[in-house]
């Protein structure tokens, strides 16, 4: 109601920053998506940068969809992420990295080896959420921090040559959102 959207929204953007660890929900009808609220991210392992190899216990960065919705899940409930994308196969391949990983969701509880886990409160809201419109219509948007508040680096030492391109990307996606507050 405070953002003067009907129930239930046509589409859902979820904009997730690892340092600031914050879940924002953004939702549109019909125009400009608004933002709904923010949901803190209550355990991400691994720190900035992509996720690179099974086991690397990195939450991954870049846009993803959600392709399903677990009710049995042993985290209360769940949203697995298209993690490994397109994108992040053909990186791998260039790179000849065979396993890239893959199993990273959102999640309840507080505990996490490369997902986000978001509470159970927030996971209630948010599954109910997507089932209602549909996996078809969420995305979510990935970042090591929020760049609006500062660029993203991809130049940084300690990142593959390509996160150049993957930060511009992830850059490009967060403008579309802007804060005001922030």
């Amino acid at each position: 109601m405070r953002a003067e959207m009907e129930y239930p929204p046509q589409e859902i953007v979820l904009l997730a920053t690892k340092e600031e660890k914050a879940l924002e929900l953004w939702a549109r009808n019909d125009g400009d998506f608004k933002f709904i609220r923010s949901y803190p991210i209550r355990k991400a392992s691994g720190g900035p940068g992509p996720k690179l190899r099974e086991g690397d216990k990195q939450v991954p960065e870049g846009i993803y969809r959600i392709t399903h919705l677990n009710p049995n899940s042993q985290f209360h409930l769940s949203m697995r992420l298209n993690y490994p994308n397109s994108y992040d196969l053909m990186r791998a391949a260039k790179e000849g990295r065979s396993n890239p990983g893959g199993d990273i969701y959102i999640h309840g509880k507080a505990q996490s080896t490369g997902c986000l886990a978001v509470g159970d409160i927030a996971i209630e809201e948010l599954f109910v959420l997507v089932n209602t419109i549909g996996t078809e219509r969420a995305s979510v948007v990935i970042a090591p921090h929020d760049p609006r508040k500062k660029p993203l680096d991809g130049f940084a030492s300690h990142l593959p040559l390509w996160a150049v391109e993957l930060y511009a990307d992830i850059s490009r996606e967060f403008a579309k959102y802007p804060r005001s507050d922030i």
